[in-house]
């Protein structure tokens, strides 16, 4: 079969000269993925002209009320969802948090859409600021809808997260999007697509897909046009440097991998609730989607007179979790999502080897239930320690995508801090600690390198949404090697899709045009 893309209204099929995509438990043959012979000009010609039409015509809040009706009929058909998403290796909670948490995120955006945004097509931000003597000439600040399309460029870990979380925000601005997942699991994201237009709720044109390569699409984009992307930091930097995308000073937000860290304070007893929790997230990181998530834990920096109690907690707690086909009772792991990340890991891991010692897994002689450990792509649990943090740089270079994680040893706040600054820039960092004042250190000198600092006691833990797990209300994002962008954030992403204008006039006038 031939996964298809859905441009002008169509389903079609790319050549017969594609990539072959498989399932990653056993091996079989998904689909040929292609988009060859997909006109890219005329595809995003019909988002400016079919897609923004149908949206242009809608407020704030009829928008919204169409994100609750599609999340809703979604809501009805997620059990395809799972089953197709067990080829790629994810478990049912993998699946869970890909798919109804996508589908949770057009909840949420529609909701903040109806509670904080006017039933109109336009924002007024702010206040009228007063530029001058006698008040007769003013200022205000408005933000209106771009009249162009996002293309939302994604990773493979999140085949239906990663497309509705950047969907909700651009079809509340107004905007419509082409949706380009990673070949490699874009059989599913075509399974959630299809549903989505089978739901004929969302105006035409407003959402497209091409699975497949993007071509010459980037060369079609204008000033108008928004780029994101979610992936690796070379790939994403590639994409940003396209002559087109310079040379129209094309807004390009870019959420990249990053070497994550979690933090457990120096006043933490061994004995203590929050240690306990510290294990069971490092562990749980390490696990969940086989370690393959932008947030995940690869850098677990710990005291150093704890250091052997906490590679000792964490191996009894590896141990016990058994990987193999997700579909088998007991499973708590899966595989990666293709052989490519097989060998991309090993090869990771390999060097990490140069510095670190493996202190659990990391060999290819290790156990599967209910799958095929040659032709699956099974990467087994694999923990490394690094005696000294602040000398040697690959563990905060070096990142070996799927359940790997590096224990590092400080001593002192200030060390801690600094091994934390040495990952140049994250997408979340943690601390677990019951004590407030050194929390508020640990925070204050590391927030700079993180997009989201998540701070775990034993007051907050039953109800915390966890280390790895992006919310919608919070941005998503990190300076430097975590890409520099920011998506998410409630209704400030839906602003990254729309045109900040400042208004200068008389306030009457003013106030006339914006109602």
């Amino acid at each position: 079969m031939n996964v298809k893309s859905y441009v002008q209204g169509e389903w079609v099929s790319g050549s017969s000269d594609g990539l072959n995509v498989f399932n990653a438990i056993n091996g079989e043959i998904v689909g040929l993925v292609s988009s060859a012979g997909i006109d890219f000009k005329a595809v995003v010609e019909y988002a400016r002209q079919k897609g923004q039409d149908g949206l242009r015509d809608l407020t704030f809040h009829q928008r919204a009320d169409k994100l609750k009706a599609l999340a809703k009929y979604l809501s009805d058909q997620k059990e395809k969802l799972y089953e197709v998403s067990a080829w790629t290796g994810a478990t049912r909670t993998d699946s869970w948090v890909d798919i109804e948490g996508g589908i949770g995120t057009l909840f949420s955006y529609s909701s903040q859409a109806r509670a904080e945004l006017p039933d109109k097509k336009f924002i007024v931000e702010g206040d009228q600021e007063g530029l001058s003597k006698e008040g007769s000439f003013v200022g205000q600040h408005i933000l209106v809808t771009k009249p162009g399309v996002a293309v939302h460029i994604n990773a493979y870990n999140f085949p239906c997260w990663g497309m509705l979380e950047k969907l909700a925000p651009s079809l509340i601005a107004g905007v419509p999007v082409v949706v380009k997942p990673a070949s490699v699991t874009c059989y599913l994201t075509e399974v959630m697509t299809r549903e989505i237009i089978n739901s004929g709720i969302l105006p035409e044109g407003s959402v497209q897909l091409i699975c497949g390569s993007l071509g010459d699409l980037l060369e079609h984009l204008n000033e108008q046009d928004i780029v994101t992307f979610t992936g690796s930091a070379s790939t994403g930097q590639k994409l940003k440097s396209h002559p087109n995308i310079v040379v129209n000073s094309i807004p390009f937000n870019m959420e990249a991998d990053s070497l994550n860290c979690c933090i457990l304070g120096e006043t933490v007893e061994i004995d203590s609730p929050e240690f306990d929790l510290y294990i069971k997230e490092i562990v749980r990181e390490m696990t969940m989607k086989a370690g393959q998530k932008c947030t995940a834990i690869r850098r677990a920096i710990v005291p150093a007179s704890k250091t052997d109690v906490v590679i000792q907690a964490i191996q009894a707690r590896l141990q016990k979790t058994v990987i193999g086909d997700p579909t088998v009772e007991g499973v708590r792991m899966g595989s990666l999502v293709g052989m490519e990340q097989v060998k991309d890991v090993w090869d990771k891991v390999n060097q990490l080897a140069g510095e670190c010692e493996l202190v659990y897994g990391g060999n290819r002689d290790f156990e599967v239930v209910g799958g095929d450990r040659e032709k699956g792509a099974f990467f087994p649990l694999t923990l490394f320690y690094c005696d000294e943090p602040m000398k040697k740089l690959l563990p905060h270079s070096v990142e070996a995508f799927g359940p790997v994680c590096t224990v590092m040893p400080y001593t002192g706040i200030d060390e801690a801090v600094e091994i934390a600054s040495m990952g140049k820039g994250s997408l979340v960092g943690s601390v677990f600690t019951a004590n407030d004042q050194e929390a508020k250190e640990i925070i204050f000198g590391a927030a700079a390198y993180h997009g989201r600092m998540l701070i775990i006691n034993d007051t907050c833990a039953k109800e915390s949404t966890g280390h790895g797990t992006a919310m919608s209300k919070l941005v998503h994002g990190g300076p430097g090697r975590a890409g520099g962008g920011e998506e998410l954030g409630g209704i400030r992403a839906v602003k990254h899709y729309m045109q900040r204008i400042a208004l200068q006039g008389s306030p009457d006038t003013l106030s006339y045009i914006t109602a």
